[in-house]
């Protein structure tokens, strides 16, 4: 195996002339990853640690270093779980927390209807569990509340005999329904992490390191990552007051898998104490303890070790699908149940709705890709996407795959009888969306939004639709101009097919886990001959790659369509091509192989 991986600088300078690919079929330049400043860093970690050099430039790449690869290769909560108390008002609202737990008051956790929030409100219920108290819950209707609180909804818990509130991945940018809870004498502690204005709202504490004022570093936590310390803060506050002198502390490492599951599904940075999270869950959620996640593995036909793949692709979809096609509550319910009937009754009416929700978005997408070609011949910096009908709970679902297959920032809209439109925005790189987003709000041409810097939600009246374009315009036009100036894509290393192998994934995994801000490593097979290409569904291609030692790897490209990539994959019968893309445990029918999934090709010199 090692000669297989035997990979040195020089092997890459001299690969050049496809590392450098500046038209490949999907029209990225690629380059190297790794700094060439980090070089002697890579080495290091190879000669240290007995690595092949190959592996020690992909772990440079993301930032390892020699000396304390160790804590890098197993990242734990020990070394990088932050103080909550970092966090702006974190003690103030774990106090307030602590103490409706030792009177028992009545509590209530308003969440938001995706997997975060779900994970968040499950958290929020597992922690009272475990202190024999409940909440009672409130998820809003995606397709007739919309996201975040209202005036209506806190005041329907405030009737109902709440006196503490604590909404969970939502609340920052709600300060008229937190005014109104107020009004009725209640506390609200918001626990969020989206982008906020510098005027928060007027809540008990506001639990949000992206608040203008919070110093901890911790923005790139997903809503979970915040309830989690959230859950450390009260629990450590109740240990100080002593509730745990004769009672069992709660086991917060075992709600892990909760966090992972939203961290990953939340498409967070997978950097400092998120990967411990992510690492930490994978591993408690392999024990199957949680009874909703157990019985919703069980009806996708989950037989393997979990990974970030398996929460981000498998379950997440099936969580989400119940607060895009059919009850918002249900995701939240599934992962907060300990009872296995009700697990399993939620989870086969997710795989349903799951069902369901890829039958509309299919239609769905064939109508905005065609759209989105003649919105291309506008010249803007991005995509505007509007219809009447489209099914207002999957707009971020086909955002994201036009934004993804056309690289430019895409709103996709759809409008209701009374001209309301409701709105969901991805963007790409270095383009921050939510910002802009927010903006709008602020400058009356959105009557409500906000977001991240890589996915938004908004709310516009059909009347403001040319002074909305007409900002964005303005907004976007330099930054989507330098994101797509030079549109690279990072390589980590030239493999051969025969270097594909069981023994390669085990080395790769242990610098997992991989996801947005810890990129999944990826290289090129240079000069591939491609057999047995197989068109799937008018959608997908697969085929088999052939070293010019005749080993064989297997592999796919997914959700091309029509485009120049999968135009040139299925022409490319016999013909030798450069490709790039990441490779996957391939555990189909029993097997432990290895396949490739293609992200980009390009022709090889001569092939013509």
């Amino acid at each position: 195996m090692t000669a297989a991986l035997s990979y040195k600088t020089a092997d890459f300078a001299a690969s050049s002339a496809y590392l450098g690919v500046e038209r490949s079929a999907r029209g990225l330049r690629w380059v190297e990853r790794l700094d060439p400043a980090r070089a002697s860093t890579a080495l290091a970690i190879a000669q240290a640690h007995g690595l092949p050099e190959l592996i020690g430039r992909l772990l440079a790449a993301r930032g390892a270093d020699a000396s304390t690869l160790s804590h890098y290769l197993d990242p734990s909560l020990r070394h990088l779980l932050p103080d909550p108390a970092s966090l702006q008002d974190m003690e103030r609202g774990a106090e307030r927390f602590a103490r409706a737990i030792r009177a028992s008051e009545p509590i209530a956790v308003f969440g938001d209807y995706d997997v975060d929030g779900a994970a968040s409100v499950a958290l929020i219920q597992r922690f009272l569990r475990a202190h024999e108290q409940a909440a009672a819950t409130y998820i809003p209707d995606r397709l007739t509340e919309g996201y975040g609180p209202t005036p209506a909804s806190m005041t329907a818990l405030a009737e109902e005999g709440a006196t503490l509130i604590i909404t969970v991945d939502c609340g920052t940018a709600a300060s008229p329904a937190i005014q109104a809870a107020n009004a009725r004498g209640v506390d609200v502690i918001v626990v969020d992490h989206h982008q906020a204005d510098e005027m928060l709202p007027p809540a008990f504490a506001v639990l949000n390191p992206n608040r203008q004022d919070d110093l901890s570093g911790q923005g790139h936590l997903a809503g979970a990552g915040v309830v989690f310390l959230f859950l450390v803060a009260t629990a450590r506050a109740l240990r100080g007051s002593g509730a745990y002198a004769h009672n069992a502390e709660p086991d917060l490492l075992g709600l892990l898998d909760l966090v992972a599951l939203a961290t990953v599904c939340d498409v967070v940075p997978l950097k400092g104490v998120n990967r411990a999270l992510v690492a930490k869950g994978l591993k408690v959620l392999r024990h199957r303890h949680n009874a909703g996640l157990r019985a919703l593995a069980d009806v996708a036909r989950i037989d393997a070790a979990p990974t970030c793949y398996t929460l981000g692709y498998i379950l997440g979809p099936r969580i989400n699908a119940g607060g895009r096609v059919g009850a918002s509550g249900l995701g939240a319910k599934l992962l907060a149940t300990d009872d296995e009937s009700e697990a399993r009754v939620i989870a086969a009416k997710l795989e349903a709705l799951n069902t369901e929700r890829k039958a509309i978005e299919e239609r769905m997408l064939a109508e905005a890709f065609a759209l989105a070609e003649s919105a291309i011949e506008t010249g803007r910096p991005f995509i505007w996407l509007a219809a009447d009908g489209w099914h207002k709970g999957l707009l971020g679902l086909v955002a994201g795959r036009v934004a993804e297959r056309f690289s430019l920032p895409t709103f996709v809209t759809a409008w209701e009888p009374d001209g309301e439109g409701t709105g969901s925005a991805r963007s790409i790189a270095s383009v921050d969306l939510g910002r802009v987003v927010r903006d709008a709000v602020q400058g009356g041409l959105l009557t409500k939004g906000g977001g991240h810097a890589m996915a938004a939600g908004f709310k516009l009246d059909r009347r403001k639709e040319d002074d909305v374009l007409a900002m964005l315009g303005e907004r976007l036009a330099v930054p989507v101009a330098a994101a797509t100036a030079s549109r690279p894509l990072a390589i980590d290393g030239a493999l051969s097919s025969g270097a594909a192998n069981v023994e390669l994934m085990e080395l790769l995994e242990r610098g997992g886990p991989y996801g947005a801000g810890h990129p999944e490593p990826r290289f090129v097979f240079p000069a591939h001959r491609l057999s047995r290409v197989r068109i799937i569904n008018d959608e997908h291609v697969r085929c088999t790659l052939i070293a010019t030692n005749g080993a064989r790897l297997e592999a796919a490209a997914f959700r091309v369509g029509d485009t120049p990539l999968a135009k040139l994959l299925r022409n490319g019968e016999g013909r030798p091509l450069h490709l790039a893309g990441h490779l996957r445990r391939d555990n189909w029918n029993g097997r432990d192989g290895v396949e490739l999934i293609v992200e980009d090709a390009a022709e090889a010199s001569g092939s013509r």
